[in-house]
């Protein structure tokens, strides 16, 4: 048999849906359709050559998913520039500067 199952000592990560994931080795030539994937029940990776490669496609296909943002809190616009108001008694023009 060409394909052998490896263990990895600290475990691979499951897949998004929970199922457990395996490497397998394909020992035949890579022209011939041999390398390294990391598959479940019900998905895979591509065939690498490299096994680091085959483990960061499975990480990356099977990220968390991240929780959505919060909506953000519009502030004032920085670009806008207030004038200070003075109330003057009497009549007179109050400046604004």
């Amino acid at each position: 048999m060409t394909q052998k199952q490896i263990s990895h000592p600290e475990g691979l990560p499951n897949c998004a849906a929970g199922h457990r994931a395996r490497h397998i080795h394909d020992e035949r030539r890579p022209s011939a359709g041999g390398g390294h994937l990391v598959e479940c029940a019900c998905r895979a990776t591509k065939k690498c050559e490299n096994p680091e490669t085959a483990l960061a496609q499975w990480r990356q296909i099977n990220r968390p998913v991240r929780a959505a943002r919060n909506p953000a809190v519009p502030s004032a616009p920085d670009n806008v520039v207030q004038m200070r108001l003075v109330m003057a008694g009497g009549g007179k023009v109050a400046s604004a500067f």
